[in-house]
């Protein structure tokens, strides 16, 4: 069934839309660093030091600029809005908390120290992203004078400035194909030859089980996962049907990076390693 969006003009339709699904990468990517971070401790202490610092970096350089763009260049025109400026003073509230949060992670000693401050990082935005997307954002689009598209212009100015400063170049490889409110990414059919084939042998790698995980964030949230494993390690994809078109776009977003195994071919799971050259 389609989603009817309702805007004032076609361009903030567009841009609305554009804006839900960058939501949904940010809130994927996070989710599959913690979900690393979660299963790493306990089975590789010395690979959950390097996923700890993976997610403090991705908060610095993706989630906490997004906020601060967020309160400089969206919410100013929702907080005019005598029926929006409760509600936008309890979003930049919550922005407090999760800055507090990231405080919190990097000063942690040890990644099992942050486990819990991770969790509480990924509840607490993927609620503040579901209020920006259910109540500001559809309020913006829906009223004449305000053009949605422009203020999401100006945050992605300030956004990509910020990244221009910020970013070093590895920073930016990573960050290819992520550009702020480009669109959801295309599906591509076949793995393009990074398939192997392998036996069903248990692994002790961290895993990420993505049977249950939204669909409009479980490519997000395998990309997150993805960009948490250190090279030279590993990690266990756990599938409810073969994912040929994310491999395929694995292998076009990452070339030749990541070796690709199956554990087990169905029929209710499939287990590939994914193994970070």
């Amino acid at each position: 069934m389609s989603v009817l969006t309702l805007a004032s003009h076609p361009r903030d339709a567009t841009a609305l839309e554009s804006a839900e699904a960058y939501h949904a990468r940010l809130a994927g990517e996070l989710a599959g660093r913690v979900k690393m971070l979660l299963t790493a401790v306990d089975r590789d202490p010395t690979a959950a030091e390097k996923i700890h610092t993976g997610l403090v970096a991705f908060c610095d350089r993706s989630l906490l600029p997004h906020a601060a763009a967020e309160e400089a260049a969206l919410y100013p025109a929702a907080h005019r809005m005598p029926e929006a400026r409760l509600l936008v003073e309890s979003l930049i509230g919550e922005h407090r908390c999760l800055t507090t949060l990231v405080d919190a992670l990097r000063a942690a000693p040890g990644p099992g120290d942050a486990a819990a401050d991770a969790r509480a990082l990924q509840v607490l935005f993927e609620e503040h992203l579901a209020k920006e997307n259910g109540l500001v954002l559809p309020l913006l689009a829906m009223t004449p004078e305000i053009s949605l598209a422009e203020l999401l212009a100006d945050m992605h100015h300030r956004l990509a400035n910020d990244s221009s400063d910020e970013n070093s170049a590895e920073d930016q490889h990573n960050e290819e194909g992520h550009d702020v409110y480009e669109g959801q990414i295309e599906e591509a059919g076949g793995c393009d030859g990074v398939c192997g084939c392998g036996g069903a042998e248990e692994t002790n790698e961290p895993e990420l089980d993505v049977r249950d995980v939204p669909h409009a964030i479980r490519h997000a949230t395998v990309f997150g996962a993805l960009d948490a494993v250190p090279a030279g390690t590993a990690m266990v994809l756990i599938a409810h049907h073969d994912p040929l078109p994310l491999l395929a776009q694995i292998e076009q977003r990452s070339p030749g990076v990541f070796a690709v195994e199956y554990l087990e071919r169905g029929p209710e799971a499939w287990r590939l390693r994914l193994s970070h050259r």
